[in-house]
């Protein structure tokens, strides 16, 4: 079953897609878009993307609205997710990037809880069956997607 997403109030409210110039405005503004920006990643699981990619995406392109945030904007929220710890450069020139909906010591976390409670501590896993097998159907496949994966197995609490 396909879930729908909500949009916030901000994205149907034209100004949103114009970065404020007051600066307690546009640290709510940034916030409101890094949270959007993570929302919208993680119901549809999407781990990369381009900078181009996402200006044409819904994500910051109202096509209601007639409004689209401008690529340099983008960068600003992009950036402001990379201070975050949510978002890393996949090149120099910063044209693509990795999301992490949640903090690789998040992910971490999350699957050695679920290696526990499972009982399979001690056991082999391919990275298949962590993002894609049947044992972690419970958890709605809700590992990264192996892109994401090497970072957040080393985030891992140690004695796993």
């Amino acid at each position: 079953m396909a879930m729908s997403f909500e949009w916030p109030w901000q994205y149907r409210f034209p100004p949103f897609f114009t970065l404020q110039p007051n600066v307690d405005t546009r640290q709510k503004q940034l916030a409101a878009w890094c949270s959007l920006v993570l929302s919208f990643c993680r119901l549809h699981k999407q781990s990369s993307m381009t900078v181009m990619e996402a200006q044409e995406s819904p994500l910051f392109n109202n096509v209601k609205l007639q409004r689209k945030l401008p690529v340099e904007s983008i960068q600003v929220v992009l950036e402001e997710l990379r201070k975050k710890g949510n978002l890393e450069w996949l090149d120099k020139n910063k044209s693509s990037f990795l999301i992490m909906w949640r903090r690789p010591e998040e992910w971490g976390k999350l699957i050695y809880q679920w290696v526990s409670k499972s009982g399979q501590n001690n056991s082999v896993f391919t990275l298949y069956e962590l993002t894609n097998g049947e044992d972690t159907e419970d958890e709605g496949n809700a590992f990264p997607s192996p892109p994401n994966f090497k970072k957040n197995f080393l985030a891992m609490p140690q004695g796993l």
